[in-house]
């Protein structure tokens, strides 16, 4: 009871207070007219006009945009009572036109798991896309779609081995299907590595602070001539929103991977026929840097050339050779062998660093097409 009292008190001060406010106001404005029939827009302040960064800003966001489209996924689901099928929305994302065939490219996750993609371009046309290919290892995937050719604006392409921390980036991306939109910033760190969809990582990649949100995923990260420097692929963030850390992969790897996906369908990977150890088993069994070969397929290059597994003995287990080296470069896991491999293609011979038996060696082998 005492204490609904005191908040009736507290309720009446705080009423009393409101009015005492509002009197003050209206004496102090007393004899002053509160409108002015002769009101009139104020006198707009003259610009010094755009500085030379901001005008560049806006000749590449009017120059790439075109080629900046917003990405729908959709998946089928059946319903458990009625067994019927309905498409229901899975996600969102960008990419950008790659030629004047209709092909578009963009991350594999994006894409990952739908039945139906659809792309809307810069003009707000929207057409049914078709998977050309993809490289989950390296989150590039290929669509294509059938707009005319006038409709579509392939984006410009630059290099990524030429650049360097601190300089100017763009990025663009349609993260919401309403328009483009544009953020800057710089490079802030290179030759970082993340991890793909599939647990591999994709290696050289591009640090940015340019905030990147979800729904820019896919979109281009340009630079300050509004050329394609790299793919905006992921951020790093506890909410999920743009913290000033995202990443891109960069366009050598996607101008290396994508002509092999509209070609083949897929990333013909170059390597050898052999079985390798989990890095857990081959520290296990002693073999404490390197990759553990376990098995070397019969009539395989890697038999050919000589390589050898491993194999129980009576008593125990005669360890295989022990990949070290691929062309003088120094190998650590299956991930670093895989990476030295895809810088040459089917077909081509290269030295392993090997120990056999506790002595280093090298053996010359072809590389082949391994899945």
């Amino acid at each position: 009871m005492r204490l609904l009292r005191n908040r009736t008190r507290i309720s009446h001060l705080a009423v009393l207070l409101g009015l005492a406010f509002l009197a003050a106001v209206i004496g102090a404005n007393r004899g002053r007219p509160l409108h002015d029939p002769a009101a009139s827009p104020r006198t707009v302040t003259p610009a010094n006009g755009l500085g030379g960064e901001e005008k560049n800003n806006i000749r590449i966001f009017e120059k790439v945009a075109p080629a900046v489209v917003f990405i729908n996924t959709i998946t089928l689901e059946r319903d458990f009572f009625s067994l019927n099928i309905y498409e229901i929305p899975k996600g969102t994302g960008s990419g950008f036109v790659w030629d004047k065939e209709g092909r578009i490219v963009t991350n594999f996750h994006v894409i990952e798991g739908a039945s139906k993609v659809e792309v809307t371009l810069a003009d707000s046309s929207t057409w049914k896309a078709a998977l050309v290919g993809a490289a989950p290892d390296k989150d590039i995937a290929v669509l294509k779609i059938s707009a005319p050719p006038e409709r579509l604006t392939p984006i410009p392409l630059g290099t990524s081995s030429d650049l360097k921390v601190g300089q100017k980036v763009l990025a663009i991306g349609n993260p919401f299907g309403l328009d483009q939109t544009m953020t800057s910033g710089i490079v802030s760190a290179l030759g970082r590595e993340i991890k793909s969809v599939t647990g591999r990582k994709i290696r050289g990649v591009i640090q940015t602070d340019a905030p990147i949100n979800p729904g820019n995923s896919g979109g281009p990260l340009l630079d300050s001539s509004g050329r394609l420097i790299g793919m905006n692929t992921a951020i790093y963030s506890p909410s999920g929103a743009s913290a000033g850390i995202g990443f891109a992969v960069p366009v050598d790897e996607i101008n290396r991977v994508v002509p092999v996906l509209i070609r083949e369908g897929r990333l013909v990977r170059p390597g050898l026929a052999v079985s390798v150890a989990e890095k857990s088993l081959a520290r296990r069994l002693g073999v404490k840097a390197g990759v553990l070969v376990i098995r070397v397929w019969r009539g395989s290059n890697a038999e050919k050339a000589g390589l050898r597994g491993t194999y129980r003995v009576w008593g125990g287990i005669r360890l295989g050779d022990v990949i070290i080296g691929v062309n003088g470069e120094p190998v650590n896991s299956y991930d670093d062998l895989l990476s030295e491999f895809e810088k040459h293609r089917v077909g081509e011979r290269v030295a392993l660093q090997i120990i056999r038996n506790g002595r280093p060696e090298e053996v010359e082998v072809t590389l082949e097409e391994v899945e």
